[in-house]
Order: structure tokens, then sequence, then C-alpha cells
């Protein structure tokens, strides 16, 4: 009994090592592409879409992640989902956003089929993953490819999302406390969102004194309903996998499971952020 609870903090050590090791990989990277921008940032953007979407044919195709870099085993309806949004990554990096999206539709409809006839119910998903992934996907390379502020935008929303994730962690670890949505996820508490919250409002004063904007509040109180956002995002995929019966969306990132579990708030951030951009400015117009 003694020795369990020895081990106890030496795995979660070597996870927080890993996870720490990774983040100073994947960080430099994403941020030498932020601010490069376009094509940097498209092909970056759209090579994770790809993954994503092989992560969760995993999933669809065999209710686990799959195992190795390979299209094999994750069955056509897997194959067609990864090209189609290949596909529709690309025709977004070009600006033809329209062919994005009958493409991603299209593929979504045609990998749903042949999923329905491969893996049963988990096969109605294949198309669904599509969508759910490549939606958020096209409008990540849609802010950045926005002039003038496309960097700007892109810088806060990346921030945020980091900022909120991490605040969650660090307060769900250290606070604990009534569980947030136990069904779902059983770790989250409601310190963990409150104190992603808090972090959302951090990168808000940040953002607004960075803009210059005439008062900070605004820009705070939009960061804290995304942060809302972002953690909303973190529960619904925490929702598919309990459904598809896994852990985590696949094993690429040490300590951190697969891109889909680390994107999964900035997926839903980005997919808010791109409507009210496409609703008149975008926020950090309307907080000026």
């Amino acid at each position: 009994m003694g020795a369990t609870a020895a081990m106890a903090p030496r795995a979660e050590a070597s996870a927080l090592r890993k996870r720490l090791v990774s983040a100073a990989v994947l960080l430099p990277l994403a941020a030498a592409a932020v601010w490069l921008g376009p094509p940097y940032w498209d092909i970056l953007v759209g090579a994770i879409a790809v993954v994503m979407a092989w992560e969760w044919a995993g999933m669809c195709a065999h209710g686990q992640p799959p195992s190795r870099l390979s299209a094999l085993g994750i069955g056509s309806a897997g194959a067609l989902s990864m090209l189609a949004m290949a596909l529709a990554m690309g025709a977004a990096a070009s600006q033809a956003y329209r062919l994005s999206l009958l493409l991603l539709v299209l593929g979504a409809a045609l990998s749903s089929l042949l999923g329905m006839r491969s893996a049963g119910g988990r096969g109605v998903w294949q198309g669904f993953g599509t969508v759910y992934i490549g939606l958020p996907s096209i409008a990540i390379i849609w802010l950045r490819a926005q002039a003038p502020g496309g960097l700007a935008t892109m810088v806060w929303v990346l921030a945020l999302a980091i900022a909120v994730d991490t605040g969650a962690y660090a307060a769900g670890r250290s606070i604990g406390g009534p569980k947030l949505a136990p069904r779902i996820s059983p770790n989250k508490t409601w310190a963990g969102l409150l104190g992603g919250i808090a972090a959302g409002m951090v990168v808000g004063v940040v953002a607004a004194l960075w803009l210059a904007a005439p008062s900070v509040w605004p820009l705070v109180l939009a960061s804290a309903l995304l942060g809302i956002v972002e953690q909303a995002g973190d529960l619904t995929e925490s929702g598919f996998k309990r459904y598809f019966g896994v852990k985590d969306s696949g094993h690429l990132i040490p300590g951190h499971g697969g891109f889909l579990d680390r994107v999964d708030g900035l997926l839903a951030v980005a997919l808010a952020v791109a409507l009210a951009q496409s609703l008149g400015g975008g926020i950090l117009v309307w907080t000026r």
C-alpha cells in the first residue's frame, strides 16, 4: 500500500515533465507560424487538422485511438475523411472558403455513408467528426488571414485558450472541490472552471493594454465569456471520448494524449470568435 502511494506522486511528476517538454517543443513552433502567417500558419493548421481527423477516425472505427501514424486500420471512411480534410484545408489556405466548406460537407456526407456500412453505429459519427474538426480549423486559417488585425486576433485567441486550459488545470488540481460534470469528465471541478475564467480575464487585461483600448473591461468580459466557451469545448470532447470509451484521442503528444485532446477548447473559441468576426468586425473591434 505504501509503495502504491509513493508511486502516485512519481507518476504525476513524470506526466508533468512530459507535458512541459511537449509544450516547450510545440509552443515555439506555433508562435513562429502564427507570427509569420500564411502560408506557414496555414500549413501547420492544415497538418494538425488532418492528424485530428485521423485520431477521430480511429475512435470511430475501433473505439480506440489509432496506434501508429498510418491511414491503415481506420477504414475507407476514415481515409476519405482525411482526404476531405486535406482538400478543405488547402482550399482555405487559398482563401477559397466557400469551396473549402463545400469540400468539408461533401466529405462528411460520404464518409458517414461509408462509415455506416463498415463500423455500425459508430460509423455515422465519422462525418460529424469531419465537420466538428474541419469547421473550426477553417475558422483558424480565416482569422489569421484577416487584414488588418489577423495577427492580433489570433495571438489573443491562442493566448486565451492556453491560459484558460492552464488556469483550469492548476485550480482544479490545487483546490479540487465539487465536480463540474462528473458523468462526462470526473476530473473537472467548478474550481477549475473559475480558475480558467480568471486566467482568461488576465489575458483580456493584457490584450486591452497591448491594443491601447480605451477601457479594459469590455475585453476582459469578452475573454471571461470565451473562457466558458473554451471549457465547454473541452467538456464536449470529453463527452465524445466517453461515448467511444477512450481516455485520450491519440498518443502523439507525450503527457497530453492526442492533438484533439490538446486543442479541443481552442476549436470552440476560434469558431465563436470567427462567428463574431463575420457578424461585424469581431470582438477586438467591438471592445475598442
